[in-house]
């Protein structure tokens, strides 16, 4: 539903079960009934949310760099010349224990902010990639946080930034989260 400035809005109603004998309504029981609707809602996971992304790949292009970021799969740092890739780093493949051991450990996933944002509000959702090419100044694998946050209109890479030595945080821009609370 849109409001007044064109912004779209989703709404639920109550779910309002008949009964057979005929109540007289006061406030008290549509109150009731609300509280009772709002406990039979199931809110998808941030997970579920980010489902539709499965299968895609997004690719940013930063100067020299491009990066090819393939949902629950892998991230790639590229050069390519003539349609050929001519260096290529992985910077982390998904790590379904890391990030599932991640999540774990926060209290309100959907809550967790980024640190470097404007917005103390900012929110995102966080999966781990682990286990990149070698790097060459830590001799550790490359890894990677991946930060999933709400923004319109559409999916895509919005930041790549190097945390600390060859370890990466991505941003993902990602509608489908702002239907999370």
């Amino acid at each position: 539903m849109p409001n007044k400035d064109g912004k779209n809005f989703l709404c639920f109603l109550p779910k309002v079960e008949k009964t057979k004998t005929l109540k007289p309504v006061t406030q008290q029981n549509i109150s009731s009934m609300i509280v009772e609707s709002e406990k039979q809602v199931k809110l998808k996971t941030p997970d579920e949310l980010l489902e539709v992304l499965k299968d895609r790949c997004f690719i940013r292009q930063e100067g020299w760099w491009s990066y090819e970021f393939c949902y629950q799969n892998r991230l790639r740092q590229i050069h390519v010349e003539e349609d050929k890739v001519v260096q290529e780093f992985v910077l982390g493949v998904y790590d379904e224990e890391a990030t599932a051991a991640f999540n774990q450990n926060l209290s309100d996933i959907s809550s967790l902010k980024d640190p470097r944002s404007k917005d103390a509000s900012q929110r995102y959702h966080a999966h781990q990639y682990t286990n990149g090419t070698q790097c060459d100044l830590t001799n550790q694998p490359r890894e990677t946080e991946v930060r999933f946050v709400c923004s319109e209109p559409r999916a895509m890479i919005s930041s790549i930034t190097e945390l600390s030595t060859c370890k990466y945080a991505l941003t993902i821009q990602s509608p489908m989260l702002c239907k999370h609370p």
